[in-house]
């Protein structure tokens, strides 16, 4: 990789870096509730938080995850103490919030009778939505198996091995991972992700972080003689996930991912997720790396280039036809594209070229990361005081009035992540670290 463009890399991320530590670490600090437990559930566009919302068992276990590894990347020199204070937090603090988020998971979250993680709780702590989403466990894995490698706290990983075995009992049959569960697991409708006016059996978006989950709980157990058998059993179903997207899930022909299935995995809608595309471009390959430092490339090595190829297509695809130059819209159902900018799509365009840019050298990529990176600053990051990122952008980059700051599905993970981990992705894997 030539001076210039690493020079480009170092540049993005000392801005990036900032931006964590003076605005999206401090807020979702702010948000903790000392007097109810876990974290302040919604904050209208306003910046009105309404003490009495619901609070989602994906936001808190997200806020785990995002606490946790900030606390690691601080202990791992990533993130130095001062580059914290700039934004009035301490180290000490990130810990405490991961423990914050961590005891009401344990204690309120977590279904003692039946098992598994409830999908929200009332202001207070009491079960609210007792669905039991597959999505929702499989993010919880993700919360704790981050929390046990920041704190090494058994109990931790025991919840999370606890919702593996659940998964595979009770979410998992012959053809993949169903979707929606009452509260004793029995199968309930699939309404929390089904979207664009159909009723999925399967989706392509529980598969991408059903194997997220498996993912970090792999890595919080490679190495461990105790746990050699639970990583056996994680690296036969992260392989066969990825049988699963190359066979159902991506489309040759198309270049994408189909998105909504029924049950046998014929595909309901034509839809093109360009979010989840460039999302599942990296994601999916870290999970490879997994299995690859665990031990277990053998398991999936008939499928390994098929699996590098479709994932660097999804991101050329998008890179050559779908982004613009500065950001990417959507989605394009029936050939309709919507236009609007989401928050998250924006961080995890981010996180698809920067990835693939790092692992192929390519400065094409590098060049659409700073130019997304570019974008964010300008348009979705809320400007006004106390705030973080917009929801959502029109078409002209002015955002979209009512759409909250903070509810059951806006958190600290996508653009928190597209730092935290592209950091230190890009530190571990170029020589672009070494750059004066």
């Amino acid at each position: 990789m030539d001076k210039e463009t690493c020079k480009k890399i170092e540049g993005i991320f000392v801005e990036m870096k900032r931006h964590l530590c003076t605005c999206i670490i401090p807020f979702w600090y702010r948000r903790i509730d000392r007097e109810n437990g876990g974290f302040r559930g919604y904050m209208s566009y306003d910046l009105e938080d309404d003490m009495k919302a619901v609070k989602g068992g994906i936001l808190n276990s997200r806020i785990l995850w995002f606490f946790s590894k900030a606390a690691i990347a601080v202990r791992d020199g990533i993130i130095s103490k001062e580059d914290l204070a700039e934004g009035g937090i301490c180290e000490k603090a990130l810990g405490e919030a991961a423990e914050h988020a961590y005891k009401i998971l344990k204690d309120k979250f977590y279904d003692k009778e039946n098992g598994g993680i409830f999908w929200s709780l009332s202001y207070d702590g009491k079960p609210y939505d007792t669905t039991k989403h597959t999505y929702a466990q499989a993010f919880a894995i993700y919360g704790l198996a981050a929390f046990y490698e920041l704190t090494g706290k058994k109990d931790a990983l025991e919840t999370a091995i606890r919702l593996h075995k659940k998964i595979e009992e009770k979410c998992h049959d012959e053809g993949g991972y169903g979707e929606a569960f009452a509260v004793d697991f029995t199968p309930a409708s699939n309404e929390k992700l089904s979207e664009n006016g159909v009723m999925a059996g399967r989706t392509m978006n529980t598969l991408l972080h059903v194997y997220e989950g498996y993912s970090e709980l792999l890595r919080a157990v490679t190495g461990k003689e105790e746990y050699k058998d639970e990583a056996k059993k994680l690296a036969k179903e992260l392989t066969d996930m990825l049988h699963t997207f190359i066979e159902k899930v991506y489309n040759k022909e198309l270049h994408r991912q189909e998105v909504f299935f029924d049950k046998n995995w014929n595909t309901l809608i034509d839809l093109w997720s360009y979010g989840h595309d460039i999302e599942s471009s990296w994601l999916l390959d870290y999970g490879m790396d997994v299995l690859v430092k665990a031990g277990f490339e053998g398991d999936f090595a008939d499928i390994s280039t098929e699996c590098a190829d479709a994932l660097r297509d999804l991101e050329v695809t998008l890179r050559e036809n779908i982004f613009d130059g500065n950001s990417l819209p959507a989605e394009c159902e029936k050939g309709v594209e919507k236009k609007n900018r989401i928050w998250w799509v924006q961080a995890e365009t981010v996180n698809g070229f920067l990835w693939n840019g790092v692992k192929y050298d390519d400065k094409k990529d590098i060049d659409c990361a700073a130019a997304e990176w570019a974008y964010i600053k300008e348009h979705s990051v809320d400007k006004r005081k106390g705030s973080e990122w917009f929801w959502e952008l029109d078409e002209n980059g002015d955002p979209i009035e009512g759409r909250p700051i903070v509810e059951e599905w806006k958190c600290p993970y996508h653009n928190g992540r597209m730092v935290l981990l592209l950091l230190k992705i890009v530190h571990s894997r170029s020589e672009c670290a070494k750059v004066e």
